[in-house]
């Protein structure tokens, strides 16, 4: 009994001493926020925005008005320098979508990607210069082969899952991005798109490969990763540098960590000097399956 009331009188005294603190995290001034590709045979794409504060409204014509309109934007592949071109793309509703590449009224001054080759992006806008490298890596590591197989203990004979026969060459320090599409749509990372070789060095390895996801609109959990009998499945398999890898493997772990209260603070590593987000280069090649009804 004299615990009882011990124990009692314990949390009587600690819950009076419990104080409700309202914390605000200051406001920032606006920093640019990059989100730039440039990939095998195809020309650099750049998206230029203002970040938010992290309490901000968000809405359609807030997104909008955040986009960076009448910069500098140029690329180098060492050998030559291109100046990129503001386009900008209807989305409906009275928005568009502002983005950066080569003139199509002069293709032949443009770059497009090349296997092994690094690329210089400089970007001017309100006084200041922002500059970032990445390279797009010889594809090294292959993906030899795609089959399906029903899922294990789903009671849902139409969902199945894909399956991918991989090829690590020797030695560390080859990296991945996926992005799968379904059908007619639109390509969707993983909700983990980014791995290394650190496991897997110098090995041919099978691994199953879950469909992408729209981060906007997350799949249901008993529908994460399968596909359905009919299906168009293809898969875009990237090589990449360690600085795409470690930009999108921190990006990934921060989003996925939002909400968790035992999560720990995750830095996202961009590789844009004096901005957040990336420039990044892919080496891609493109695999095609169809899974039968």
């Amino acid at each position: 009994m004299k615990f009882i009331c011990w124990l009692f009188s314990f949390f009587v005294v600690f819950s009076s001493c419990e104080k409700t603190l309202n914390i605000k995290p200051p406001d920032q001034n606006a920093s640019l926020v990059v989100d730039g590709s440039i990939e095998t045979n195809q020309p650099p794409i750049i998206f230029l925005t203002s970040s938010l504060n992290y309490f901000s409204s968000i809405s359609p014509a807030i997104l909008a008005g955040s986009q960076v309109r009448n910069a500098r934007v140029t690329i180098s592949d060492g050998a030559k320098t291109s100046q990129l071109r503001e386009y900008e793309q209807a989305l409906g509703n009275g928005y568009s979508i502002v983005f950066y590449s080569i003139d199509s009224a002069n293709p032949a001054a443009g770059i497009v990607g090349q296997p092994g080759k690094t690329y210089q992006l400089t970007i001017q806008t309100n006084n200041n210069q922002y500059t970032a490298s990445t390279t797009i890596p010889v594809l090294n590591k292959t993906l030899d082969s795609l089959w399906w197989k029903q899922t294990p203990g789903n009671s849902d004979s139409n969902k199945v899952v894909l399956m991918a026969r991989l090829t690590d060459p020797q030695g560390f320090g080859n990296y991945i991005r996926y992005f799968t599409r379904l059908n007619k749509g639109n390509f969707l990372p993983g909700a983990n798109s980014v791995f290394d070789d650190q496991i897997v060095d110098g090995t041919t390895y099978e691994v199953q490969v879950d469909q992408g996801i729209n981060r906007n609109d997350p799949p249901k959990f008993e529908n994460y990763g399968f596909f359905t009998r009919g299906d168009t499945i293809t898969v875009k398999y990237c090589n990449i540098d360690r600085a795409t890898f470690d930009f999108w493997r921190t990006l990934e772990f921060s989003y996925q960590s939002i909400g968790n209260p035992f999560s720990s603070p995750t830095s996202v590593l961009g590789n844009v000097e004096g901005a957040l987000g990336a420039f990044c280069g892919y080496a891609a090649d493109y695999r095609t399956l169809i899974v039968p009804k």
